[in-house]
């Protein structure tokens, strides 16, 4: 089967500002940037950012067309959910907070119950969930 667990899945989906969501996801949370491209100014020429951890496999990518920007569409459902296996640090949350994060309740009691989830500059939900993946 050419799709398996050691796949490479990249997230995409659309951001306002890329300089404030680098601050957000690299700054505040502490990936890496993992590619930048700029496509200029003419149409589908898009600009990039994708961050993640250089040893996953798996990042999330970030895009603005600058000449035909989409406008980020989240809902209180989409969220990146981070399974942190242990209590999430509060100075993480208040360096997320600093970099343009906003600590919001979830309508979904679990996340409430098992973890802290902060909305990112483009209204985008994270998750750092306490429990680990085995027994979440």
């Amino acid at each position: 089967m050419p799709v398996n667990g050691r796949s490479h899945i990249r997230v995409a989906r659309p951001s306002r500002d890329l300089a404030v969501a680098e601050r957000f996801w690299v700054r505040g949370l502490g990936l890496g940037v993992v590619w930048r491209a700029e496509g200029g100014p003419e149409p589908g020429g898009h600009d990039l950012l994708m961050v993640g951890w250089p040893d996953a496999d798996r990042h999330l990518e970030l895009v603005h067309e600058p000449a035909r920007p989409v406008e980020p569409r989240p809902t209180e459902e989409d969220l990146l959910v981070i399974y942190v296996d242990g209590p999430v640090p509060d100075d993480l949350v208040t360096r997320l907070e600093e970099h343009g994060g906003k600590r919001v309740p979830s309508p979904n009691p679990y996340w409430n119950r098992w973890g802290v989830t902060i909305e990112d500059p483009d209204g985008y939900r994270l998750v750092l969930c306490e429990r680990g993946w085995s027994n979440a």
